[in-house]
């Protein structure tokens, strides 16, 4: 009798019960977070590793974008933006809508992109579409410092006095905020494309849209007050004008909206998990 039980305990694989619709798996991801760092590091260095200009498309990207916004809606359209510098006002929106949208589009395609690799080998699927988000955490924080240049650029050469508030300590919290929104809808837009492939093509356009309805080329304060009470119950909003709020001391910025958007953030992770698990379980035979 103890001789089966030593055996038992020396076997090598474990068959268990399915796991069931709440289970997250997070423990599964703690054990390969080693596979996370692997993976984080491929896409950090594959992005740009056979362009001529390497990395420095991390600083080119924003640039020639806010450039672009500076020319289109603060020369033609001439949309105020408040005390704040065309240059940073326009610099500071595109970095981080750039963090959101990146961490959005490319984890909607994680199983379109990975599912020869999903279909041969096991490893908890979330290490994915969380690589991606760290990967592009650190693209964030090279652009920040391009940010920080030009921000001091201001202060010493063109006489800008900044005014910066207590706010600024919420930064963290804000970029937590804008990682969880990407990863929750990207993984939302991931499962339901494994059924519906159309959706697939139309993730770019509804990021460009969804840009739109974020204080990203404009200040919430410059809308009317029915065009802003709209608007704020977009997360993105209350996160966007957070950060301007503590840089610049310019954004309206309410900790009732903060709570409201960090609820939302929360469900939708959640929700995201939930049907990411669920869907990684049969995607196979669709995709």
């Amino acid at each position: 009798m103890n001789q089966n039980t030593d055996e038992a305990e020396e076997w090598d694989m474990v068959i268990q019960p399915t796991y069931g619709l709440f289970d997250l798996k997070l423990r599964d991801v703690w054990r390969y977070r080693d596979l996370l760092l692997i993976l984080v590091y491929r896409d950090f260095v594959a992005q740009y590793k056979q362009t001529i200009l390497g990395p420095l498309w991390f600083f080119i990207q924003p640039i020639i974008t806010s450039f672009t916004f500076l020319v289109i809606f603060g020369r033609i359209a001439k949309i105020s933006t408040g005390e704040v510098p065309q240059p940073l006002f326009y610099l500071s929106g595109v970095i981080l809508w750039g963090y959101f949208a990146e961490c959005l589009t490319k984890t909607s395609t994680v199983f379109r992109g990975y599912s020869n690799v999903f279909g041969k080998v096991y490893f908890p699927r979330l290490i994915v579409p969380l690589s991606i988000v760290v990967s592009n955490l650190i693209r964030f924080g090279i652009q920040i410092l391009l940010f920080l240049a030009v921000y001091l650029f201001y202060i010493f050469a063109m006489d800008y006095q900044p005014h910066i508030t207590y706010h600024i300590l919420l930064l963290p919290l804000m970029l937590l905020l804008m990682a969880i929104l990407g990863l929750s809808l990207g993984m939302i837009i991931s499962a339901m494309t494994t059924k519906y492939r159309d959706l697939s093509f139309l993730v770019a356009f509804g990021v460009q849209l969804f840009m739109y309805a974020t204080p990203i080329i404009y200040p919430l304060s410059t809308l009317s007050d029915k065009a802003r009470g709209i608007l704020q119950w977009n997360p993105m909003a209350t996160v966007v004008e957070g950060m301007r709020k503590g840089l610049f001391n310019e954004g309206l910025f309410s900790w009732g909206y903060l709570a409201y958007a960090f609820g939302v953030s929360i469900i939708l992770l959640f929700v995201g998990i939930v049907v990411f698990n669920r869907v990684e379980k049969s995607f196979v035979d669709t995709v």
